[in-house]
């Protein structure tokens, strides 16, 4: 287990190296921290500020209660304990003391919260490493794996934990979220590297006219959950980046995620040059020169925080190419270390990093013109002891051309022990994009292997069906996902059970929607009366359709609107009617996916749709658990095998929400014929893309009206619908067990972190 400590100011004398970092017996690494803010709370309550400055409070439902019963109005302002804290005053503290349902509350959760965080405390990873033991004669000796003085070091550029953390922009950033929570809660030996964007990725509203609107809000570091990083000697942790001509510092912050620290690199400080200050303002920033300076503090920044906090991972993970950068960092620090060669170090840093590649996109692929790149790289290889295309030659694409740019994604495949894809068909679609890259691997052998992403259930389960769940399943239903049969037992769930937690979960959507509508409309100047009939819209009767993802052209968020004719036939069926809710955000350097945006907004606002169609601005982490969360049918229509994973459609089918979608990313390993729908037919393709939009079209259209609607309307003697009800648990128990982040951290554990950690000593 790794632990961070929660000192409330800098130690007065250095710190003992020697007990920052204990033996492997020990289970307990202690990372120093900062608090910068001071919290003034009753001593009766103290316990609160752990739990404020613990990321556990995200995935913990009795601890965000409790936060809420402290000061509800604060708490659906902010959501976000810290700043919840700040606002509450002694006199109120002296309320909530002798209430006592209150104080037992916040017994209750002080203890599971400190159970959980127990060094001695018992955990899946423990128990899977003692069952791993080799017998010798006399004694049981462990065989080597990551434990808390040698972790796991995961880097990647950003991290979805909570909406009120804002350094994520969409999938990536959710699924490093839920590896980190799964690390947590597996008790994996695990640290997590990125960067603190000031500003994050932007703030999205629609005008009136259907135009995307970016607003980047600035962020007080100081009232959200996070510590200054100290150094072994007690003094705040500045690393510093070689650039071209000079320096940049960054500081590092500590984001504690239950056991798990995340370390986030941050460079808007005093000491930098005024350039060099916005490197990490925005996530995704359009500039590529600044983005790859972000991609320099975060790879090289990084390993030069964890040297400098005496860490030396067993594993490194290379999520995406965004931090590929690091290995030169490694490879400079064997080298210094060593007396080694370039060649040297580079085998001996790839034998124990593993690199997960996220998309088949070009788009996706980090790339920089070679002059620029070239500009860097001369810092980079003069400290590396080698000329500049040595360095560059790392990061060639293509298949032998002259002068290539510098692709990361090149970089860390070639520094590399293992690497997969996201799912079965995108680790397939991988190997055949790179292994060209690898000219001498056996034609047998894959280049890059798959694991399947998974999502992190008690983050995306809501309340009703999460409760029975563990009403059915034992209070260990998330671990139990890793059993054979763990959830086998919900399939004889009572249906009225199981229909009534998702009616439930709809209706909260609804009144959320429609929050979030008066909210939007009221701003483009709607009248009062127009405003009060959103009362009506969002009907939980109603078979409600869902459809929430980055808006990229690929995605085709407008399959749906493409026979209106037909669209309005289902949305207004006097019988059997139908209603779409959506959310997204395009890139703003993508304008064809904001164009998009706009003719469906404007189609939603449009006379005989308005009632049927919405569309949900901001599209974050909350807006995404309420619609996963509430819709009845989830909708995925990119254009295969474009879509590398999508775990939307796994968070909906773990509420219950059906999936409909085509056959790409993750769905063609978890669609049984019984658990959800599927889009057209892989097997019949067209290299033409209006020609497969119009056949997948033709599918989407079929299905939704003799399949999806009927099954969805016909209802028992009971009043329910009973074959739609088994779908729903059929879909629960399926796609809950196989694509659940325990799973899939399981996976990471058994065929990448494990070999790799015994294959070879760690060379930080």
């Amino acid at each position: 287990m790794v632990e961070i400590s929660t000192s409330s100011a800098p130690s007065a004398s250095p710190i003992d190296p020697d007990k920052m970092i204990p033996s492997a017996s020990n289970g307990l690494l202690r990372v120093p921290s900062l608090q910068i803010t001071e919290i003034h709370l009753p001593d009766e309550v103290s316990r609160l500020n752990n739990l404020a400055y613990n990321l556990w409070w995200t995935w913990n439902s009795p601890a965000r209660r409790l936060f809420a019963a402290a000061d509800r109005a604060s708490w659906a302002r902010y959501r976000n304990p810290v700043e919840l804290l700040l606002n509450i005053d002694r006199e109120h503290w002296e309320t909530l003391i002798h209430d006592d349902e209150f104080m037992a509350r916040y017994s209750e959760v002080t203890a599971a919260f400190d159970a959980y965080m127990a060094v001695d405390g018992e955990t899946w990873f423990s128990r899977r490493i003692l069952e791993q033991t080799v017998q010798g004669d006399e004694t049981s000796v462990p065989s080597p794996a990551p434990d808390s003085a040698h972790p796991v070091a995961y880097f990647c550029a950003e991290y979805g934990i909570h909406q009120s953390l804002a350094i994520y922009s969409g999938g990536l950033g959710v699924l490093s979220g839920d590896h980190c929570k799964s690390a947590s809660d597996l008790g994996l030996p695990f640290l997590a590297v990125g960067l603190l964007y000031r500003r994050g990725y932007f703030q999205q509203t629609i005008d009136a006219d259907g135009f995307q609107q970016h607003t980047y809000t600035e962020s007080d570091f100081n009232r959200l959950p996070l510590r200054g990083v100290l150094d072994l000697q007690g003094r705040e942790l500045i690393v510093r980046v070689p650039f071209p001509g000079h320096e940049v510092a960054a500081k590092v912050w500590l984001a504690q995620v239950g056991r798990v620290p995340l370390l986030l690199l941050d460079t808007d400080l005093r000491r930098n040059d005024p350039s060099d200050r916005p490197i990490t303002a925005v996530l995704y920033v359009r500039g590529r020169e600044m983005r790859l300076a972000q991609e320099a503090v975060l790879g090289i920044g990084g390993v030069r925080a964890l040297e400098a906090l005496g860490l030396e991972p067993a594993v490194w993970h290379i999520n995406e190419g965004h931090s590929a950068l690091l290995q030169l960092e490694r490879a400079r620090h064997h080298i210094v270390k060593h007396g080694t060669t370039f060649d040297q170090a580079l085998a001996a840093i790839r034998c124990n990093t593993t690199f997960t590649t996220h998309t088949p996109v070009a788009a996706g692929h980090e790339t920089f013109d070679r002059p620029m790149a070239k500009t860097y790289c001369q810092v980079w290889a003069q400290a590396l002891a080698v000329d500049t295309d040595t360095v560059l030659a790392l990061g060639a694409a293509d298949h032998g051309e002259r002068d290539q740019p510098l692709n990361l994604t090149a970089v860390a495949l070639r520094t590399s022990a293992w690497a997969n894809g996201v799912s079965r068909l995108n680790g397939e679609i991988a190997d055949r994009m790179w292994r060209h890259i690898f000219p001498s691997l056996p034609a047998d052998r894959p280049a890059i292997h798959s694991i399947t992403n998974g999502v992190h259930a008690p983050t995306w389960m809501g309340l009703e069906m999460a409760g029975l769940i563990g009403r059915i399943v034992g209070p260990d239903w998330v671990d139990a996902a890793l059993e054979p049969d763990g959830w086998k037992a919900l399939l004889q769930a009572p249906d009225r059970d199981v229909f009534l937690a998702h009616r439930a979960q709809k209706e909260r959507l609804s009144r959320f929607a429609r929050a979030r509508l008066r909210e939007q409309l009221g701003r483009h100047g709607q009248s009062p009366a127009e405003l009060r009939a959103l009362d009506k819209v969002l009907d939980p009767d109603i078979l409600t359709v869902g459809f929430a993802r980055r808006f990229a052209t690929y995605k085709r968020a407008g399959l749906l609107f493409s026979d209106l004719h037909r669209l309005r036939m289902l949305l207004h069926h006097a019988e059997h009617p139908v209603q779409v809710i959506l959310a997204g955000k395009a890139h703003p350097a993508d304008r064809p996916g904001q164009e998009l945006i706009q003719s469906i907004f404007h189609l939603s606002r449009s006379g005989d749709l308005r009632d049927r169609v919405v569309f949900l601005e901001n599209y974050d982490m909350r807006v995404a658990r309420m619609m996963v969360q509430g819709c009845d049918l989830w909708l995925n229509t990119p254009r295969r095998p474009l879509e590398a994973s999508g775990t939307s459609g796994m968070k909906a089918a773990i509420n219950g929400t059906l999936n409909l979608s085509i056959s790409d990313g993750w769905w063609p390993e978890a669609y049984d014929g019984e658990n959800g729908w599927v889009i057209g037919n892989p097997d019949q393709s067209s290299n033409e893309e209006w020609q497969q939009d119009q056949l997948d079209a033709q599918s989407l259209y079929r299905t939704l009206e003799e399949e999806i609607v009927p099954e969805f309307y016909r209802r028992g003697d009971d009043g329910l619908p009973t074959d739609w009800i088994a779908r729903m648990k059929r879909s629960i128990v399926t796609i809950g067990q196989g694509f659940s982040s325990h799973r899939m951290v399981r996976d990471y554990i058994e065929k990448a972190y494990l070999p790799l950690s015994r294959g070879s000593d760690s060379q930080l």
